[in-house]
């Protein structure tokens, strides 16, 4: 039997050039994840990331844009309308600037997703320099993805604790919000803000399934079952590996394929028909 077609959330084929790429990712790759660095920060081609996807069985990828490579990936959007959809990074300190290029992409190249990693700014989300950007988004129906959890390079960790997120929910009640990258080590304080806030979601980037916190798991199964969405971070962990251990989980009939694609489905417009009868 064909494995489930899952939605990988978090994609991110183009990074920085060679003589950009900062030095605590380098010293990321090899610390953290034990990877070859030049490896991972090599670009890859549309054909090249579409072959690894169907290979671990992965329908559609959500691609990320580092600042500078929004309109490259835009491109392989266009290309390939059915497998890909567009995100990127913005800088809230950029203001206006930031909210212009906001909605330029979504006029132009389809803008699916926002992007904020707070510890490249050294200021919390709910600081008001964030507010333009997720008042654009509710303007625009357009999710945001805040990065949560302490950041493996020794960068700011404390603004991105997602506690930050309350005032954000309370303040934008309109705004789908997600936690990306899950939420290392505050795993409850997260899954209690998933709790109370119904627009609250996470996507678990970056997080080998394998190594996800029981609590974690226990809430996919119970309460968590619309809240979570399969991302990998590629190419900082790989397709196959990541499909074959969200396969393992031990999880309820059905969970598996909520976690997998049926809520990226829903959030970003994907979801067909039979699907939405049966989830």
């Amino acid at each position: 039997m064909a494995p489930t077609p899952a939605v990988d959330t978090f994609v991110t084929p183009l990074l920085w050039p060679a003589d950009q790429v900062p030095e605590f990712m380098r010293a990321l790759m090899s610390d953290l994840f034990h990877r070859d660095a030049d490896e991972v920060l090599a670009s890859r081609t549309a054909a090249e990331v579409l072959a690894e996807m169907d290979a671990a069985g992965i329908s559609t990828a959500v691609l990320n844009a580092v600042p500078g490579r929004a309109d490259e990936l835009a491109d392989w959007v266009a290309a390939h309308p059915d497998r890909f959809l567009l995100s990127a990074e913005f800088d809230p300190r950029q203001g206006m600037k930031a909210v212009r290029e906001i909605r330029r992409l979504h006029d132009d190249c389809g803008l699916a997703l926002v992007r904020i990693v707070p510890f490249m700014f050294g200021i919390a989300p709910n600081h008001a320099a964030y507010y333009p950007l997720f008042a654009a988004c509710v303007d625009l129906g357009l999710p945001a993805s805040v990065t949560c959890g302490m950041p493996g390079p020794p960068m700011p960790a404390e603004v991105q604790r997602p506690l930050h997120l309350d005032d954000v929910c309370r303040y934008f009640p309109e705004l789908t919000l997600i936690m990306a990258h899950g939420a290392d080590p505050w795993w409850d304080e997260a899954i209690r803000l998933m709790i109370r806030f119904p627009n609250l979601h996470m996507m678990t980037s970056d997080c080998a399934p394998r190594y996800l916190p029981a609590q974690l798991i226990h809430y996919l199964n119970t309460r968590g079952r619309k809240r979570l969405m399969f991302a990998t971070g590629f190419p900082v962990l790989d397709f196959a590996r990541c499909r074959a251990e969200a396969e393992a989980l031990d999880l309820r009939p059905g969970v598996l394929d909520d976690y997998l694609r049926g809520n990226a489905e829903r959030l970003f417009g994907l979801t067909s028909p039979t699907h939405e009868e049966t989830a």
